[in-house]
């Protein structure tokens, strides 16, 4: 059983990289007040890092809860793990968050694919017994889905998670499979793409995706190509 003891929080580091925002709102606000009213229920677990410091695996939200409240020390346990298993860990004990951004999912598969390759593990798809990238709601390809989306420029990754941050209704999202399709387009391209998205006020749509990516196979992908195809229908397409 993992003992549990008392850290300063000035001596604990968020996890490199880590890929899931921590905002400051309301959920975080009402989880500051539950530690206050009750105390801090669950630990954060850290890891022991060569300066002597330590860096959180799992707990970034509590930890800020806690600094709101103005604490100076926290409840932790302490595991000794290599970084690569700091990482899977960590990219687990995140994936159960109520609300996750698209982009957050994309750069924490990724940073457990690649632990995983350093280790030699191979990924199974959801529901076998051997080793798989998550034991949770996405398969395996929706997982390299998401990976894709490492490859995005920023504005384009931005109307994808909007998806989930937005009213649809009322700003432009893009659908998960043809934001896939533009992450195979080099950044000058997607540049482009995001120009046309804005001039014509839509998104592509999967199939309209796939037209604008074998243009930019064939090297005829321009402005005037583009407009095009995202003319061919209107409105707010996924």
């Amino acid at each position: 059983m993992n003992n549990i003891i008392k850290l300063k929080i000035r001596e604990i580091d968020s996890f490199k990289d880590h890929p899931f925002k921590v905002v400051n709102d309301d959920s975080l606000m009402q989880l500051a007040q539950s530690i206050k009213d009750n105390g801090l229920l669950v630990p954060i677990v850290v890891r022991k890092k060569e300066d002597n410091r330590y860096e959180i695996i799992s707990g970034h939200r509590r930890k800020a809860a806690v600094e709101l409240n103005g604490e100076e020390y926290i409840d932790a346990i302490i595991k000794d793990l290599t970084y690569d298993e700091a990482v899977i860990e960590m990219v687990d004990s995140n994936m159960y968050r109520d609300k996750i951004l698209p982009s957050e999912k994309a750069f924490a598969y990724k940073m457990k694919l690649d632990a995983m390759k350093h280790q030699g593990k191979k990924i199974s798809p959801k529901g076998t017994k051997s080793q798989s990238i998550n034991e949770i709601d996405d398969t395996k390809t929706q997982i390299y889905r998401y990976v894709r989306l490492t490859n995005l420029i920023p504005e384009l990754l931005k109307l994808v998670d909007d998806t989930v941050l937005k009213d649809k209704r009322t700003v432009l999202t893009m659908g998960l499979k043809p934001a896939v399709e533009l992450s195979y387009l080099n950044k000058e391209e997607q540049k482009l793409v995001y120009m046309g998205i804005t001039y014509e006020d839509v998104t592509p749509s999967h199939g309209q995706a796939i037209k604008i990516r074998e243009l930019s196979k064939n090297k005829k992908l321009t402005f005037d190509s583009l407009e095009e195809i995202l003319c061919q229908q209107k409105g707010n397409q996924k």
